[in-house]
């Protein structure tokens, strides 16, 4: 079904956050009153390191960091919103990077894009692929809220898998990242360059 337009959007409730709107939706046979989440996007970045010795593994960098609304401390990749207005996707995740994991990276690679909820929130992502990783001074950001606790690990690749398949690690943009680069990395599977365009919704502009 192709975008058969919408009427004006109306705000429902405006958060602290991201505000809820709703418009009636013109449908084949119709219209439907739908609702749903505006957001801004987001970036997420899977940073990745050689293990020493054994060719072709490697380790991603994953935080730990409290998410209240699924009341659990979540295993994920760096990530972050887009919330700086002209800030291209890439410095975006760069700047995440930098923030959550204390890494800057010299080479970049679109791996994925995805919509999280596209039924009810116009949140896309786009997941990163950052290698030639180094250290920057931790104390060069100062984190506030949740973020005042998050740890960070580097755990194989092969490990994330087995946890992802055995329903251990849940964060959608870690998940569909970690199948994405195990898919490039042992299947030949192709990725875009860092500022490839992101083809279809609300981040088609960027």
């Amino acid at each position: 079904m192709t975008d058969l337009g919408a009427g004006a959007e109306r705000v429902l409730h405006d958060g602290a956050r991201y505000p809820v709107v709703g418009a009636d939706v013109a449908l084949q046979d119709g219209t439907a009153w739908r609702e749903w989440t505006r957001h801004p996007g987001a970036v997420a970045v899977l940073a990745t390191r050689p293990v020493t010795g054994e060719p072709g593994e490697v380790e991603v960098y994953l935080v730990r960091q409290y998410r209240h609304p699924v009341r659990t401390t979540a295993w994920e990749v760096p990530a972050g919103l887009l919330d700086q207005p002209g800030e291209p996707m890439q410095a975006a995740a760069a700047r995440e990077l930098a923030e959550e994991a204390a890494l800057t990276a010299s080479r970049w690679v679109t791996l994925v894009d995805f919509h999280t909820t596209p039924g009810g929130s116009a949140e896309a992502i786009r997941v990163f692929w950052a290698t030639d990783v180094e250290d920057v001074a931790e104390d060069s950001f100062e984190r506030q809220g949740e973020e005042a606790e998050m740890t960070g690990h580097w755990v194989r690749l092969s490990d994330l898998l087995d946890a992802v398949h055995a329903g251990g690690v849940h964060n959608p943009s870690t998940v569909i990242g970690a199948l994405a680069l195990d898919r490039v990395l042992h299947r030949g599977a192709p990725t875009r360059p860092a500022d490839a365009p992101y083809e279809v919704g609300p981040l088609g502009h960027r």
